[in-house]
């Protein structure tokens, strides 16, 4: 019984301590490397971090008011000892963006606010990981949830069973809000995936228009981000597998 109780006693001590290291584990630099991918306001894109400070390259696709634009930057960014961090983005062409940002436990995603003087947008940043991107004939299951308006202030908002063949084909069914209208109906579609983890989807609920996105890969493969690239849409969200 002693022998019992000095076992647990050991091994409660040992389990107070690794929580402790971990309760006080800084983060820095290092802990954002990398590809990582971001979904802010209306933008998606993705960059790489070199875990030093510098954002050595990025693309990302903004619906601005109907306008679709595709821009590239470079950048740098700084982290803090308790996780919190700030971005700033320089973009080919000119002009600049900022943001900051609180990374998870795992530092492996982030909840971003954009700080750019006019803006209000925020949204997630998770890394890309271990992926294998494009059209690979891999069947994939996602559970969609997309928000936001639609010509000019009516809002919509649905949830869907997508499903990507592997092959740019687009099936499955969904709930759809637009201005307190439900829908219940089948999806159709298609997409285009690249190695590089950046894609298009058009999907068709039956019966009324085609939706188009565009997105990026990230969570090793089980999520994407996604952003309307239609003109009378303001609409982002996410699909998981």
């Amino acid at each position: 019984m002693k022998l019992h109780k000095l076992c647990f006693g050991i091994a409660l001590v040992a389990t107070i301590m690794a929580i402790d290291a971990t309760c006080v584990a800084a983060c820095t630099n290092a802990s954002v490397t990398g590809v990582w991918g971001f979904q802010i306001g209306t933008a998606v894109g993705q960059f790489t971090a070199d875990g030093k400070g510098d954002i050595t390259a990025g693309s990302d696709t903004v619906n601005q008011n109907g306008t679709i634009i595709t821009q590239t930057f470079t950048g740098t960014y700084s982290v803090a000892a308790n996780c919190t961090g700030s971005l700033t983005l320089n973009i080919t062409g000119g002009g600049t963006a900022t943001t900051n940002f609180v990374l998870d436990s795992a530092n492996k995603g982030a909840q971003i606010i954009d700080t750019t003087a006019g803006s209000v947008a925020e949204g997630p940043g998770l890394a890309q990981g271990t992926v294998t991107c494009g059209l690979t004939g891999k069947k994939q299951t996602f559970a969609a949830l997309l928000l936001g308006k639609i010509n000019g202030g009516t809002t919509i908002a649905y949830v869907a069973q997508v499903v990507l063949d592997g092959k740019g084909n687009v099936s499955g069914s969904g709930t759809f809000n637009v201005g307190g209208t439900f829908l219940f109906t089948t999806i159709s579609g298609t997409y285009t995936e690249t190695s590089d983890c950046n894609g298009t989807i058009q999907m068709t609920p039956k019966g009324s228009n085609t939706l188009n996105f565009a997105f990026v890969v990230v969570n090793a493969g089980k999520e994407l981000l996604l952003v309307d690239t239609d003109s009378n849409a303001s609409v982002a969200g996410n699909m998981l597998h």
